[in-house]
């Protein structure tokens, strides 16, 4: 059983309730950081349970944001937890990140590798834009001319690489680097390591990643623990 809860939930999650809520501070975290210079704040405010909760965060400011979730729970809680980027209730993600393609990008792989369930709301997956509701609740376009491919295919490989590793379903979770721009964290299991690397900046960004040795998603430049990321971009790495 899942509710429809907007903030912390433990008096809910003792086991007599429900199973899990909707992750909806993840979601503030994620459009704030991945999203910081794209938020369309004007359609945001109208939804309620983003207004005051939505704006602009250094990679500093989610770190501790994604902490601070995690130490809600107990991690089995935090496996089944449902993670969106939007809903019937919030205006459609890309529509929150003013159209930028590549903030929702960042947010995908970061879902898909964070714990928990990613839920992906009908149609974000091929571009569909929406404000507040009732307009996010418009009906799913089955012209396949248009839909944006680039963005399909991105959120396949992203469902095909968290089913490749249980690492990132079910592995332990630590943050590894964060500055402004940048943010990484490992998950491990049962001997393997990936490191999940996010560049929200507009330049590239060079990072120390300690124990990397080859890429699994994306594209970078690794050397002797350091770790060149492009524009804008996610990589996972496997070490």
């Amino acid at each position: 059983i899942v509710g429809e809860i907007w903030h912390e939930s433990k008096r809910w999650l003792q086991g007599d309730q429900f199973d899990a809520v909707m992750n909806y501070p993840v979601t503030v975290a994620e459009l704030g950081f991945f999203g910081r210079d794209h938020l369309d704040t004007a359609e945001i405010a109208k939804a309620g349970g983003y207004e005051g909760k939505v704006r602009p965060f250094n990679g500093h400011e989610f770190a501790q944001q994604i902490d601070d979730i995690l130490s809600w729970y107990d991690p089995a809680i935090t496996q089944v937890q449902m993670n969106l980027l939007d809903s019937h209730d919030t205006p459609r993600a890309l529509t929150c990140l003013s159209g930028d393609k590549a903030s929702l990008k960042l947010a995908y792989l970061f879902q898909f590798t964070y714990p928990g369930a990613p839920t992906i709301y009908y149609g974000d997956e091929v571009g569909i834009d929406g404000g507040h509701d009732p307009d996010c609740r418009k009906s799913f376009n089955w012209d396949e001319s248009t839909w944006d491919k680039d963005l399909l295919d991105y959120s396949k490989a992203c469902i095909v690489l968290r089913k490749a590793h249980p690492a990132l379903r079910t592995g332990e979770f630590r943050t590894v680097h964060v500055d402004d721009d940048t943010y990484a964290f490992e998950r491990v299991l049962d001997g393997e390591r990936l490191v999940v690397a996010l560049n929200t900046a507009e330049e590239e960004r060079t990072i120390s990643l300690a124990g990397v040795d080859k890429i699994l998603f994306g594209s970078a430049t690794v050397s002797d623990g350091q770790a060149t990321l492009a524009h804008r971009q996610g990589v996972v790495f496997k070490g």
